[in-house]
């Protein structure tokens, strides 16, 4: 493993014991308020491309890289640690939706180089901060344990393996554009996770090296589970063999909603914790309504209840959350890892603890 890798795995690992670290905000919410049309998604490269794009928002590090790193330096300039690849749909799975799977390594390896220029430049300007760039893997548009067929409940629409193949593409993409971890976010079905991460550990092997990796899921709605079932803690004991360096919640439900979830996650989580909820519920047009100063109430007071390590924002957030979230936070003693019996833990829906 090279030794500014070593060193970076260090330094993240040491921060997180000093601090809370910050995670960046929406990246399609910052998108959107450029207003872009079907031609601007097409740039020249794609001016002829058979199929509609526009939403394609991961295809911008290729055709409007100036909007993405431009997005990323907003989310440093708030005081983001860590700010995430535009890869959150660069599978070729999801890439399939516009005809495009063929471009998924390039997306993924351009998307972690324009993030780590953008870091590398922000650490160049104040080497007393670093910056740490997360190589997203995203759920994908497709769900390993749930039927989508209401008259079929045993048919898939993706398997197990064909989730690893994609992963592992994208992963190494990553890891070859130059990003300081992994992070497996906005997982609604467990089986997904578990594809991705043992993808991403294949991945490690064939490079040759190992990078931290965070792993994220989503509790869908006030029924307290992930979209497949689970609870939290059935989630995290399902992960938990992982031993990834953060599991954490994000997406779905603003932070008053969430805060329950969060609260358990720490309470039986022995690596760090990471949250980055979105900013409130859509209203009927589609948008979030949970301001910064509102928002950030929240989530400072859960960091003085010791809840978390590493926060951001999800979908509606923006840089003016982040930086009130960074603000709020300063000197704010993060969560201390607990010490857990050691006990059998199981999970089906629910969690299984045995002694």
């Amino acid at each position: 493993m090279p030794s500014n890798a070593v060193n970076k795995r260090e330094q993240l690992t040491e921060a997180l014991k000093q601090r809370i670290l910050i995670l960046d905000g929406a990246m399609g919410t910052m998108i959107q308020e450029h207003k872009l049309e079907e031609q601007d998604y097409r740039g020249e490269r794609f001016k002829d491309w058979h199929v509609l794009i526009k939403g394609n928002n991961d295809l911008l590090s290729l055709t409007q890289p100036k909007i993405i790193a431009d997005i990323h330096r907003a989310y440093l300039n708030a005081g983001a640690d860590i700010i995430e690849t535009n890869t959150f749909n660069a599978t070729t799975i999801s890439m399939e939706d516009y005809d495009m799977a063929n471009l998924s390594r390039e997306i993924n390896l351009e998307s972690a180089k324009l993030a780590r220029s953008v870091c590398d430049e922000f650490e160049a300007k104040d080497p007393s901060k670093p910056r740490y760039v997360a190589g997203v893997l995203g759920p994908t548009s497709k769900t390993c344990s749930i039927s989508p067929d209401v008259n079929d409940p045993g048919y898939r629409n993706i398997s197990f393996d064909k989730l690893v193949t994609a992963y592992v593409e994208s992963t190494l993409a990553l890891m070859e554009g130059g990003v300081d971890l992994i992070l497996i976010e906005t997982i609604f079905d467990t089986l997904n996770a578990k594809a991705a991460s043992f993808a991403v550990e294949e991945a490690f092997e064939q490079a040759g090296r190992t990078l931290p990796v965070m792993i994220s899921g989503t509790i869908t709605d006030a029924s307290g589970r992930t979209l497949s079932g689970q609870t939290t803690e059935a989630f995290y004991n399902s992960i938990r063999h992982i031993k990834p360096l953060s599991i954490g919640l994000n997406c779905a439900l603003g932070p008053d909603l969430l805060r329950q979830y969060v609260e358990e996650l720490s309470r039986v989580c022995e690596t760090f914790t990471s949250v980055h909820p979105n900013a409130g519920l859509p209203n009927e047009f589609g948008e979030y309504d949970l301001e910064a100063p509102e928002m950030a109430e929240e989530i400072i007071d859960w960091g003085k209840s010791g809840f978390i390590n590493i926060v951001g924002g999800c979908c509606g957030t923006t840089p003016a959350h982040i930086k009130a979230f960074a603000k709020g936070l300063a000197g704010v003693k993060p969560r201390p890892l607990p010490e857990l019996e050691v006990r059998m833990r199981l999970s089906g829906l629910e969690a299984c603890n045995l002694n």
